[in-house]
């Protein structure tokens, strides 16, 4: 079966954001300070960008406010390289917000922020496209996924970070990473193979699941259920790792020892190399 089915989140755009609030409240002065797995940001930094992805939702999305031209974008690099500028710019102001400030904006953007996205129309055309998915347009399924991903990775690096209790569950984790695996085509799009080969991906324990990556005739494509028994490479990956290393927190050579390989090393070093997110 192919996955091109809609990943269900609406539903848990608002208890993902309660257990945020909760934790933000738990969190201690030096929590705030200590280094996250994107080494760029300590926890409050974190916190501030998960603030500006409600405000710029807000902003650009429902009230249609986009506060000025972006520059000329030719390029993925160029995409990327201006919401890096965006990104930093936004921590560099942000260093003047406290932690109490930060947690009341929290409180009084994320509820708007859940009942817009309770709005959309799946099926309808999103405002941003899913770049790292290789879709030029996306619909808001696709669109309302990638946000989830946003929220649930960055929260959890706040957790990791704070030695808090992760969000590493069944219900959070599992649409997390199927929307990740999302972006397998397109890390394969330049990657020839006979048609038909196929590549079984594992994220261990209950909490994940089996995705499989098959060439077809001018393309490949995930599938969900497969009549295999042979395949030219598998992965075994332990969801801990996955989430930092498709974020790009971690990357593949960090990690060899951690992952099971079998078959053909090429075909799994590139899904290794995946990345879903705008980096």
């Amino acid at each position: 079966m192919m996955t091109n089915e809609p990943i269900a989140v609406k539903h848990l755009f608002k208890p993902l954001d309660d257990k945020l609030i909760a934790l933000l409240e738990s969190l201690n002065p030096d929590d705030w300070n200590k280094q996250t797995v994107a080494k760029a940001w300590k926890v409050k930094d974190v916190v501030s960008h998960l603030l500006e992805g409600n405000i710029r939702t807000l902003s650009m999305q429902r009230d249609k406010y986009y506060g000025g031209e972006p520059p000329a974008i030719n390029s993925y690099t160029d995409l990327v390289n201006w919401l890096n500028l965006l990104n930093a710019d936004w921590i560099k102001a942000s260093k003047r917000i406290s932690p109490d400030v930060l947690i009341l904006l929290h409180k009084a953007t994320g509820g708007l922020t859940t009942r817009y996205y309770e709005l959309l129309d799946l099926y309808s055309p999103a405002v941003f496209a899913v770049n790292w998915a290789g879709e030029s347009e996306s619909l808001n399924w696709m669109h309302l996924a990638r946000d989830y991903t946003e929220k649930w990775h960055h929260q959890q690096q706040i957790r990791e970070a704070t030695g808090r209790e992760g969000i590493l569950t069944r219900e959070f984790f599992y649409p997390f990473i199927d929307t990740f695996f999302k972006a397998l085509p397109h890390t394969f799009k330049n990657i020839g193979a006979p048609t038909g080969t196929k590549i079984k991906i594992t994220i261990t324990t209950n909490i994940g699941g089996n995705w499989y990556l098959q060439k077809f005739k001018d393309s490949w494509g995930v599938l969900k259920d497969i009549d295999a028994e042979t395949f030219a490479a598998t992965i075994r990956i332990p969801p801990e790792i996955s989430w930092k290393l498709f974020s790009k927190s971690i990357r593949p050579d960090e990690i060899r020892g951690r992952v099971e390989i079998t078959g053909n090393s090429d075909l799994a070093g590139q899904v290794l190399n995946m990345v879903s997110v705008m980096a």
